[in-house]
Order: structure tokens, then C-alpha cells, then sequence
């Protein structure tokens, strides 16, 4: 399986790091660069928009939110709508 893991704080970066181990490819995508990079040491693909993230997954695509509560998923939710294809699916953490 494939994802894309939005948001890759302490929570998201440990859920990326154990899907790598569990053999998914994971592809991150963080507003902090330090963050990208550290699950790339750890296995994952790392970029730095949505439209990347949304172009290195195959369809359908899943995608993985581990942002704050609130505002930030909605803010994060409406930027991927329109980049994603009906059969896409949103997870939020």
C-alpha cells in the first residue's frame, strides 16, 4: 500500500516511520522541511506541496492527515479537494 502523510509533528512522523517499517511506501509532506526530512532518513519519500505529494501517488490515492483539530483540517482538506479524484480517500488522524 501507498499513502501520503500530511502533518509530520511527533505523531505523524511516527506513524510514517512505522508504515515504511510495515513495507508501505509513504510519501510526507510537512510546512516544516526539518520534519520532511526526517522521515526520509527513515524510509519515506518526502515533498514539499500538495500538488507533489498528489502527483508521486497512484490512483486512487490515499491521504493521511495528522494535523491540529479544527481549522487546520479544514484549511488542509479544502486545499486537496481540488486535486483529488472521487475514488481518493482523506483520512484524518
Amino acid at each position: 500500500m501507498e499513502l501520503g502523510m500530511i502533518g509530520l509533528g511527533k505523531m505523524g512522523a511516527f506513524m510514517a516511520e512505522r508504515l515504511v517499517r510495515g513495507g508501505h511506501r509513504v510519501v510526507g509532506l510537512d510546512r516544516d522541511a526539518a520534519a520532511v526530512s526526517r522521515v526520509v532518513e527513515k524510509g519515506a519519500a518526502g515533498v514539499d506541496t500538495l500538488e507533489k505529494l498528489i502527483a508521486q501517488l497512484k490512483a486512487p490515492r490515499v491521504i493521511w492527515l495528522m494535523v491540529p483539530s479544527g481549522a487546520p483540517v479544514d484549511q488542509t482538506i479544502d486545499q486537496l479537494t481540488p486535486h483529488l479524484a472521487p475514488d481518493d480517500t482523506i483520512i484524518d488522524g
